[in-house]
């Protein structure tokens, strides 16, 4: 008979089983056979089996590749940008709207709208708006006078058009959880400040958003590890293009894999995406954690006083 202590013990581990065994087959395993897959000559139609072992050519190959440089740029221009813009507007729009405004809640369900729209649908919506024909844009800019802009046919234009397409969907993400940590702010200090006769600004600026700044870092955090793996709208945008002035790494991943057949190679493209993610990640889990002891610290400093 197993002893009770033992069975209370061994109680977390059994309820955890099944997730872990799900990790480890769906998450695990195509993580482990894409890295080996990186270091083999492997392309579409041969069987892995029949595939000769290259060592670590196909990363020398990737490195000494201009366009991964040129992929590699572009990825960091688009999520840096996507990241600031949204950081801005999403922080931007939840303190126009944390006040009780008639309408609001309208208000609120409109904003939130394109984040609940597939990425292949806000693709189409904004390639047929940026059309040069018969787009609403530029129909828009001649109507004011203006001349028409070669949106997704110029390599001056197409980066910036699929960043604002990003900041239309994701820019409601940004302000729901802004508009959360501005709800949950103590009041006490608001009050406080208000009090101490400090202006709208300044109870921005020193209270706000020093206290909204753990929900910030993280969300922000997110939405860079969100960017960096991006494919659908871009895909269908511009699939890259011109030239190579928006493909992202996750885009030229693809475009190695199924469009050159080169599977091995793709496999070391995913693994170089896959490490730039996980330090984005890592630099989360340390901020969370240093963030975590220095509020036990000030917990514990409270209490002894």
């Amino acid at each position: 008979m197993i002893p009770s202590n033992t069975m209370n013990r061994a109680t977390p581990y059994l309820f955890l089983a099944p997730a872990g065994i799900i990790l480890i087959v769906a998450l695990l395993y195509p993580v482990g056979y894409l890295s080996v897959a990186s270091f083999f000559d492997w392309r579409m139609g041969k069987p892995f089996a029949d595939s000769t072992f290259a060592g670590f050519g196909n990363y020398l190959w990737i490195l000494q590749d201009p366009s991964f440089r040129e992929s590699f740029m572009v990825t960091v221009v688009f999520a840096s940008s996507v990241v600031v813009l949204e950081m801005l507007l999403g922080l931007g729009l939840a303190l126009m709207l944390e006040r009780p405004i008639r309408g609001m809640s309208v208000f609120r369900t409109i904003f939130i709208l394109p984040m609940m729209i597939a990425p292949i649908v806000v693709g189409l919506i904004w390639r047929y708006m940026y059309n040069p024909q018969f787009g609403i844009i530029n129909k828009t800019l001649k109507d004011w006078g203006f001349k028409s802009i070669p949106w997704l046919s110029s390599p001056k234009w197409a980066l910036p058009s699929v960043i604002i397409a990003d900041i239309w969907q994701w820019t409601p993400f940004i302000f729901i959880l802004s508009l959360a940590a501005l709800q949950s702010l103590p009041k006490s200090s608001l009050e406080a400040a208000r009090i101490d006769g400090a202006s709208e600004w300044q109870q921005i600026i020193y209270i706000k958003l020093p206290l909204m700044m753990p929900v910030l870092v993280v969300a922000g955090l997110l939405r860079m590890i969100d960017a960096f793996k991006v494919l659908e709208v871009i895909f269908i945008m511009t699939n890259g293009g011109p030239g190579l002035s928006t493909e992202i790494l996750s885009l030229q991943i693809y475009k190695t894999a199924f469009v050159s057949w080169e599977l091995g190679r793709a496999a070391a493209l995913s693994n170089i995406l896959l490490a730039l993610v996980m330090m984005i990640t890592l630099i989360m889990f340390i901020y969370t954690k240093v963030r975590d002891a220095r509020l036990a610290r000030a917990r514990a400093a409270e209490e002894n006083y």
